[in-house]
């Protein structure tokens, strides 16, 4: 498995990859995650639930592109039956593609934009170079209809060559979870901090919710502006800040909230909306993206850009508890995974 950071760093791509190695180590498989780690944080050779980590400083600047040739040269040198790599939107991809000589799988995890203008303005040459990855796969899998309309779309790639495996969940988790207490209605964000995951609507939303208090589960570097929108619009009581909390902990929140709201337009998928919906809890979302496949107009309810504040809390205020939604469980997506890798596609 080639990606761009990995577990204990958290996120959709790291969760996905680390979700599907440890299953398959379970399952007899000899699993290698090799990765970066640009501050040098973690050591440069782990072990983790059966899988063997090898990881490489890199250049990430604002936590993008995760620039590390040196993880060509090892993927070089080693003799691998299975080359998986995963996010077209980081470099160690194009570096594994390169290196791989055996059979190559590509998850691009693959969204089409940038949450930056200047990232999107170099997505543009690097599209050039991102093509080759594409070339060398045997087999592109997609995480959702919506990745795999755009990858057709942007890279012309074979209808043939496209396989959906969705993420999935441990769905055993979902069955007993605990409530919390709590005192008003609760509105609920989880995952990174970043201008594009639209939290700032939610917060300018509180001041026509008024019985409604939000919490914010993760981290990012947009914390602070948040902070200063929720101090103008006096609502910095209501919005409470949680980080680095445990699973059972985090399930808990996601059951307990009243509605889950995640108006992000850069995700190829969304674990988060899928964790929400499996514990019975309705969900806003932002329509036209990967997120709209969640929309089915009663249970989860989608909301088009420019956002309007107003429909917003209206949106929030009319939302139920519903039946938790089945979701796709990760041993399934790992022997779907099992079944790509055992296809004999000749290059």
């Amino acid at each position: 498995m080639v990606c761009h950071r990995y577990y204990p760093d958290i996120g959709g791509v790291e969760t996905h990859v680390r979700e599907i190695s440890e299953r398959l180590v379970q399952r007899g498989f000899d699993v290698e995650v090799v990765c970066t780690d640009p501050a040098g944080k973690y050591p440069c050779k782990d072990h983790y639930n059966g899988v063997r980590i090898t990881r490489f400083r890199s250049f990430a600047p604002k936590d993008a592109f995760y620039i590390a040739p040196q993880l060509y040269s090892y993927l070089k040198k080693n003799d691998y039956d299975i080359i998986h790599a995963h996010n077209y939107h980081a470099f160690p991809a194009l570096f594994a593609s390169a290196a791989s000589e055996g059979r190559f799988i590509f998850t691009p995890h693959y969204h089409g934009k940038s949450p930056s203008v200047l990232r999107d303005m170099l997505l543009v040459p690097y599209r050039w170079i991102g093509c080759s990855i594409f070339g060398k796969a045997d087999k592109v899998i997609c995480v959702s209809k919506y990745e795999m309309k755009l990858i057709e779309k942007d890279f012309h790639i074979p209808r043939v060559k496209l396989i959906r495996i969705p993420n999935g969940l441990t769905t055993s988790e979902f069955k007993d979870i605990k409530e919390l207490k709590k005192e008003s209605k609760t509105i609920l964000y989880a995952g990174r901090i970043e201008s594009y995951k639209g939290i700032q609507y939610i917060i300018e939303a509180l001041p026509l919710l008024p019985d409604y208090r939000l919490k914010i589960i993760g981290k990012g570097n947009y914390e602070d502006k948040l902070r200063g929108i929720a101090r103008r619009l006096n609502v910095s009581e209501r919005i409470g800040w949680l980080k680095d909390i445990k699973r059972e902990e985090l399930l808990s929140y996601f059951k307990s909230a009243d509605v889950f709201v995640n108006l992000s337009t850069v995700e190829a998928y969304g674990i988060t909306v899928a964790e929400a919906l499996a514990c019975g809890t309705p969900c806003i979302v932002a329509a036209g993206g990967a997120l709209e496949e969640f929309i089915d107009g009663e249970g989860c309810v989608g909301l088009n850009y420019p956002i309007n504040i107003e429909t917003l809390a209206r949106a929030i205020k009319s939302r139920r508890r519903i039946q938790p939604r089945e979701m796709p469980d990760w041993n399934d997506v790992t022997s779907d995974l099992i079944r790509v890798y055992s296809e004999g596609v000749s290059r």
